[in-house]
């Protein structure tokens, strides 16, 4: 299968379902679609992947009881109130069985998913409003909010990643420490495609001299059928055959990260500690690839 296909699947799901490949019909482009979600009926397992079935009619599925359209019929659906309609995107196994996409179960292992805590309590969280116009009917719900904030969300990753930091000297060596944990996430960060990275970047600047700089990138690294790295994002759907690595931060996690640095003493320094995420990278930008969500600093006498 191209990677137009496997790319089609998800982001204009209608293209497989109405046989729309070439992307004819205008309907196609509008990718993920109101009526595409509310028309499934239920999600299962199929070769390792997850397969909707999809209803396209004149009633629309979704998870209220008792709601009412003018336009439409309406029905319970119970996957639309857990995460398996998630599933559907947020897990992926490739043609050589690779499973590139893993979100839905790294969540499925974690407490999370024992403590019923799906997907939509984070991504679409619950707001007060009217299902329909008032003039159908007068309703007092809560509805899940359909922004789906994610990686590139500011307030989402500041939810999700805590850090401390602290210094100490030995001798003319500066020792820092950066604790770091997954605190709200049910699962790992990062999470979704493969070439994502969180990066924590530490320097140390004293006054005087240059600037020094180290790192730790939390990520997978991902290889082909002959080992060779996969680094753009395309192949790894296409080509991923394995992870070689995977150093990620799982949901609660707790990591201690240190790093030493050349400092005499009686030299006063600033440091820092700032976290990247590289969330989008087939983007044309360095500034549309990465986002920076956390800052911590401190001044070393």
């Amino acid at each position: 299968m191209g990677s137009d296909r496997v790319c089609l699947n998800c982001h204009a799901p209608l293209a497989a379902l109405i046989k729309d490949a070439g992307l004819r019909q205008k309907v196609t482009w509008e990718g993920i679609t109101c009526d595409y979600c509310h028309s499934v009926r239920s999600v299962s397992a199929v070769n390792g992947n997850w397969k909707a079935a999809v209803e396209l009619s004149l009633v629309k599925s979704g998870p209220l009881k008792d709601a009412v359209a003018p336009t439409h019929g309406t029905q319970f659906s119970a996957v639309h109130t857990s995460s398996l309609i998630c599933a559907l995107a947020m897990n992926y196994r490739n043609s050589l069985g690779f499973a590139v996409l893993t979100t839905y179960s790294e969540w499925e292992k974690s407490r999370y998913a024992k403590e019923g805590k799906d997907c939509q309590s984070c991504h679409m969280y619950q707001v007060a409003g009217a299902v329909v116009d008032p003039k159908v009917k007068r309703t007092a719900d809560r509805l899940n909010l359909h922004q789906m904030p994610g990686s590139h969300s500011i307030d989402q990753l500041n939810k999700t990643i805590k850090a401390q930091m602290s210094t100490s000297r030995e001798g003319d060596q500066l020792k820092v420490t950066v604790e770091v944990q997954n605190v709200a996430a049910g699962h790992y960060v990062p999470t979704g495609s493969p070439m994502r990275q969180l990066i924590l970047e530490v320097t140390a600047a004293p006054f005087g001299s240059a600037e020094m700089r180290q790192e730790r990138a939390y990520r997978r690294t991902v290889v082909d059928r002959q080992d060779k790295p996969v680094t753009l994002e395309p192949y790894a759907f296409l080509r991923g055959a394995k992870d070689v690595s995977d150093n990620r931060l799982a949901p609660d996690e707790k990591r201690v990260e240190t790093f030493t640095f050349p400092l005499k003493a009686g030299v006063q320094a600033q440091v820092q500690a700032t976290f990247w995420y590289y969330y989008s990278p087939l983007a044309q930008s360095e500034s549309q690839k990465r986002i920076t969500f956390l800052n911590v600093r401190r001044l070393v006498r």
